[in-house]
């Protein structure tokens, strides 16, 4: 199997890019892109797809993410995480903040607004703002919605704590950290991260890089994000013709069109009772 995508456990150290360019090389292909890019400080689940898979991707980026963080309490910093310079001077955590932790965690849970950290990588007229920081400028991004389904304190000790954090794609860790510290009127930031799942994918199904790739197929990929459908071979034909075909599912946004030799053949849209192509990919194994 030439196509597929690649669970990976991102040690920390390397950057998102090094890996892509690593997986290029192992696969021998340029076509390799990813899900969601993890900070060099990070670690944890990243999602990679390879040549026709990369397809896949678009329906990958969107899903909910689960994180474990360490936060430190008692100082900000310029980068929101331990790599940025202090701002000001730490401040001590008495017992009266230590007690308001949970009320503040808790204003940070459900859906809020988060403005993301200035060294982030949203783009800021064409370019991304961590590289304007860094080249001097000053940088004030506007805030967006998210969704903070779970932000929970596991462990605390003396300055730092660890919680876990399920949320919408689009949240920014360190964000959070900085938010908390300042509600909190100490300051704070993220002193360590992991991506642990994403969407119906676990970090404990991930691996390290290796030869050859432990790629998983496409078609059992889609089958973790949607209802399926099989076809037998006139059917296929049809799909691949881009022919509408009548189906008892139901109406459904997202469903993975399967053969019955269990290769993905594409993606359909189903309404009512009818298939629409969203997708169609090459046979499963060769570049679409």
């Amino acid at each position: 199997m030439t196509a597929g995508l690649l669970l990976l456990d991102k040690p920390v150290g390397p950057t998102s890019h090094d890996l892509v360019q690593r997986t290029r090389r192992l696969a021998g292909t340029r076509r390799v892109g990813h899900a969601g890019t993890l900070d060099p400080a990070a670690s944890g689940l990243m999602i990679l797809g390879v040549d026709g898979a990369t397809r896949l991707l678009t329906y990958l980026v969107g899903l909910d993410k689960t994180y474990t963080a360490t936060i430190r309490l008692g100082s900000a910093t310029t980068t929101d995480d331990a790599e940025g310079a202090p701002l000001g001077d730490p401040a001590p955590l008495t017992d009266a903040i230590r007690a308001r932790i949970p009320e503040e965690v808790a204003a940070l849970s459900g859906e809020i607004d988060q403005v993301p950290s200035s060294v982030s990588a949203v783009h800021v007229d064409g370019r991304r703002a961590h590289e304007r920081v860094r080249a001097g400028e000053t940088v004030d991004l506007p805030s967006r919605r998210i969704t903070i389904r779970r932000f929970e304190v596991l462990a605390t000790r003396d300055d730092e704590l660890d919680a876990v954090v399920e949320c919408s794609s689009g949240t920014y860790i360190r964000a959070l950290a900085r938010d908390l510290g300042a509600r909190l009127g100490v300051g704070g930031h993220l002193t360590a991260l992991r991506r642990t799942r994403v969407g119906p994918f676990d970090v404990a199904d991930a691996g390290a890089l290796e030869d050859p790739l432990p790629l998983r197929s496409p078609a059992d990929v889609a089958a973790r994000l949607f209802p399926v459908l099989v076809l037998d071979e006139a059917e296929r034909i049809a799909l691949r013709q881009g022919k509408r075909l009548p189906t008892g599912l139901a109406d459904a946004p997202v469903v993975a069109a399967v053969g019955g030799d269990g290769a993905l053949i594409g993606l359909v849209e189903i309404q009512g009772g009818r298939s629409r192509v969203l997708m169609n990919l090459a046979t499963e194994g060769t570049a679409a």
